[in-house]
């Protein structure tokens, strides 16, 4: 049985076990995804009552012997950011794609920290689009996904921004004769590579990241994107 003890993390989602307690989806810096019992935390008594929310900056200590854990201490370290409306939205959007995204058990710690400023920089009403292209695309390329944004598929050659590409999620751009349904430009895709996105660029950029986390994610859309259009 392995102790982990004041583990900077974040809870991503909970639901209800049994009739006090929860099982908490938590993303540590150090130990990546991971799944516990947080025994007795819907009591009223709990000491952890108000604090396994989504958002906020924790230390937390449990032990593992199996692939779900037992919450053993959490504290709050720091406030948490004040996500409201789309910001909220957006942020409940970058929780469930790193629930489905996420092996349980595998660091990440640069996406760790990503998370981290992505929340800060939505709460300071930083327009919100941009940073989730950014973020979709870093989180891709962490866990084995990179998407190839400088070169054509088939040939190699160079992106062109004056170029229009069918972007084939398992392969790459493919250029095509004109823009058109699931078709984007080589302005957008050279952005993206260099996380530089401009206003003009953002829908197709959207359309574009939502077909290729979509292949990813297989038959199970994103709760997220029923509920609100967080990107």
């Amino acid at each position: 049985m392995s102790r982990i003890q004041l583990e900077p993390a974040y809870i991503l989602h909970s639901r209800s076990f049994r009739e006090t307690s929860l099982i908490v989806e938590l993303f540590s810096r150090e130990h990546g995804r991971a799944a516990v019992v947080a025994r007795g935390a819907k009591s009223a008594r709990s000491r952890w009552k108000n604090v396994l929310q989504p958002f906020r900056p924790l230390l937390l200590s449990w032990t593992q012997k199996s692939e779900l854990g037992t919450l053993t201490a959490a504290d709050q370290v720091a406030s948490p950011p004040s996500l409201q409306g789309q910001a909220l939205y957006c942020g409940l959007y970058i929780n469930e794609l790193l629930v489905r995204l996420l092996h349980r058990g595998d660091p990440h710690r640069e996406i760790f920290e990503r998370y981290r400023q992505v929340l800060s920089e939505l709460a300071s009403d930083v327009a919100p689009q941009p940073l989730l292209r950014v973020f979709e695309k870093n989180l891709l390329e962490a866990i084995g996904y990179a998407m190839l944004l400088d070169r054509e598929y088939d040939s190699g050659a160079d992106i062109r921004a004056g170029q229009w590409y069918a972007y084939e999620p398992d392969r790459g751009p493919v250029p095509v004769a004109g823009p058109g349904k699931g078709r984007v430009s080589g302005a957008a895709l050279l952005q993206l590579h260099a996380e530089h996105l401009e206003t003009d660029h953002l829908p197709e950029l959207r359309m574009l990241m939502r077909s290729v986390i979509g292949y990813h994610l297989g038959d199970r859309p994103l709760k997220s994107l029923s509920l609100f259009s967080a990107g």
